[in-house]
């Protein structure tokens, strides 16, 4: 008797699982070499099932070893093209050949594939997949009343955060660490478990990682080679809030139903967003809005009457495109991150749909600040008009954004005004941030005094200096320092020989300047400045008042280096962060330190000539965390 199995079957472990039933005992199993280069191609590509099957090609070399049958391999191992299309049913038709032509009896646990084989009158022996029948998951045995997240890794002692929101402890939770065996045997119970029950499913499966939602927890497994040993990171949620154990729950409460807005929820990893949203979610949704959230994965507990939607095709934009004809009133957007993410947030609530969204942001002005550049500036009140900070589990800032047409905060001109976006808090009413294009560009501008005490340079007079130094450099060849004054009043230091180019026949061209930044300048030589060359700390008014934030004490004194096409400025630490470099204290661009530990800037650009006359005067150069 030949026994030809597919393989579905392989796969499955149920060729020696039937063996030892009796039922093919003594029979010669013929394993087709397509079946082979299946299981080998998803092993290749770190899938279970490809690694799975290799075992049971594993055990039937033992049976046949033991007598029990004889083992064959049979056939040719199909092309490259063939195992290209093996979805379209090329390696399954190839199996079904393989079995007319040694007139052997088919077995296989797909169903598809089955019926094939029978159209066909072959001899078909369908056997049914084995489900393991999963009630409670091993990983769940290391949750309590208190933990949010367990993390388990082979070679490693198991941990846990546990604690109340805000107060979390990462913390052994175990003696021994986990070999890989049981790690293993956790992992296949946990994809088993998602399987077989009703309120389980697989959300993301890629070569290495798989991502599940079973019953309430969020399991994440990672596999090599993608991860350098078996990890498992299952996350539950420990509390179900209403949105009126929140401060300023009935404004906000009023607020949400008023009309359909768009609303940012923001806040650090671990402080509360999520657990803040579904609150919301439920309260709209118990108040005659029709709500559906967007999210992958899907994890947020929002009960059966708000359908929970992920990646339509793999794209979020899929999905708001099915969304809008839907037409929810509310929809939960979790996780909103790249910039894809804000566009299908801003087309949403443009549309008309309220928009709720999740944003990771360690202050509550950097999740609105996300929006710049990804949305036209004007229709940012229009996409978010609230912005909620959550901080320890609890409502700590809750930001009104509108528009309005006034002069900014920092200029004087009347012929200055200007749409500007204003950033209200909501608790005091008072305005603590402006948004607003100058000379060309998106500056944020707090209205408050930034933490430094009243020596710091606050974000007004740093905006104006950056400026007013852009314009006057734009017609001097040499140095350029300033010193504001006052709001309306600032004194700029230049070489003598650029004097008259800076003043202008007449006065003209610094007359110019004014008028556009509205404030007015006196113009000196460097002579006169009483801060020149006092070194770190001098370099003018701005650099012997940068003590706070943004200041050269609290940076990284770094040695450029000029080469025949750019100036590179090695930076230690920092790799992908954003800084700020400084010239004696005063700022000189933004750029982003690349992951060799460096900033390059071409020469021949105007912030390379800036930078070259720093160097050439030994001014010293800094780079600060921005």
């Amino acid at each position: 008797m030949n026994v030809v199995p597919d393989t579905s079957v392989v796969i499955d472990g149920r060729v020696s699982a039937t063996i030892e039933d009796g039922q093919f005992e003594g029979a010669t199993i013929c394993v087709p070499e397509a079946v082979v280069a299946e299981l080998e191609a998803q092993a290749n590509d770190g899938l279970d099932s490809g690694w799975d099957g290799l075992e049971e090609l594993q055990q039937l070399a033992e049976l046949a070893d033991e007598g029990v049958v004889d083992l064959e391999y049979v056939g040719e191992r199909p092309s490259a093209i063939e195992r290209g299309h093996a979805s379209e049913g090329e390696i399954d038709a190839l199996i079904r050949d393989l079995a007319e032509e040694l007139d052997a009896t088919f077995v296989t646990s797909d169903v598809v594939q089955a019926e094939v084989a029978q159209a066909k009158g072959l001899d078909v022996e369908h056997v049914s997949p084995e489900v393991r029948r999963v009630g409670t998951l091993a990983v769940e045995e290391y949750f309590d009343d208190e933990t949010m997240s367990v993390h388990l890794k082979t070679d490693a002692i198991p941990r846990a955060k546990r604690g109340e929101l805000g107060a979390m402890h990462y913390e052994e939770i175990a003696d021994e660490p986990l070999d890989e065996a049981t790690m293993d045997e956790y992992a296949r119970e946990v994809i088993d478990g998602a399987k077989e029950a009703h309120d389980g499913f697989i959300e993301l499966s890629e070569p290495g990682m798989k991502i599940v939602q079973f019953r309430d927890y969020r399991i994440a497994i990672g596999r090599p080679p993608f991860s350098d040993g078996i990890e498992i990171t299952a996350v539950r949620p420990i509390a179900q809030t209403d949105i009126d154990d929140y401060e300023h729950a009935d404004e906000l409460k009023e607020r949400l139903l008023e009309r359909q807005r768009g609303v940012l929820i923001s806040g650090a990893p671990g402080a509360g967003k999520s657990t803040f949203a579904q609150a919301v979610a439920r309260y709209i949704s118990d108040h005659d809005y029709s709500v559906k959230t967007m999210e992958k994965p899907r994890d947020l507990q929002v009960g059966p009457d708000i359908t929970q939607y992920t990646e339509l095709g793999g794209e979020m934009a899929k999905t708001a495109d099915a969304l809008l004809m839907v037409r929810p009133d509310y929809t939960i957007y979790d996780e909103v991150r790249k910039t894809d993410d804000f566009e299908v947030f801003a087309d949403m609530r443009l549309a008309g749909v309220g928009m709720i969204g999740v944003v990771h942001a360690t202050r509550p002005i950097d999740s609105l600040q996300r929006l710049v550049g990804r949305v036209e500036l004007g229709m940012i009140p229009q996409v978010a008009d609230t912005v909620v900070y959550i901080e320890a589990g609890k409502v700590e800032t809750v930001y009104d954004v509108k528009t309005t047409v006034k002069v900014p905060a920092g200029l004087t001109e009347e012929d200055l005004a200007r749409p500007v976006i204003q950033v209200t808090n909501f608790q005091t009413g008072e305005p603590e941030y402006e948004i607003y294009t100058f000379n060309r560009q998106v500056v944020t501008v707090p209205l408050k005094e930034e933490e430094g005490g009243p020596g710091s340079e606050s974000g007004v007079d740093r905006i104006a200096k950056q400026e007013i130094e852009r314009e006057i450099r734009s017609v001097a060849r040499g140095y350029v320092d300033v010193q504001l004054k006052s709001q309306d009043r600032a004194v700029v230091y230049v070489e003598e020989d650029d004097i008259s180019s800076v003043i202008g026949k007449g006065g003209g061209r610094i007359t110019d300047i004014e008028n556009r930044l509205g404030i007015d300048i006196d113009v000196r030589t460097h002579d006169e400045n009483p801060h020149y060359g006092a070194g770190a700390g001098g370099g003018g008014g701005g650099g012997a008042n940068t003590s706070g934030a943004g200041g050269s004490q609290a940076g990284q004194m770094v040695q450029p280096e000029i080469t025949s096409r750019h100036i590179v400025i090695p930076v230690d630490g920092n790799h992908g962060e954003t800084v700020e470099v400084q010239a004696a204290g005063d700022y000189l661009f933004t750029a982003t330190v690349s992951r060799g530990g460096e900033i390059q800037v071409s020469r021949g650009s105007a912030i390379a000539e800036e930078l070259e006359r720093a160097i050439d005067r030994k001014a010293p150069i800094t780079v600060v965390p921005s």
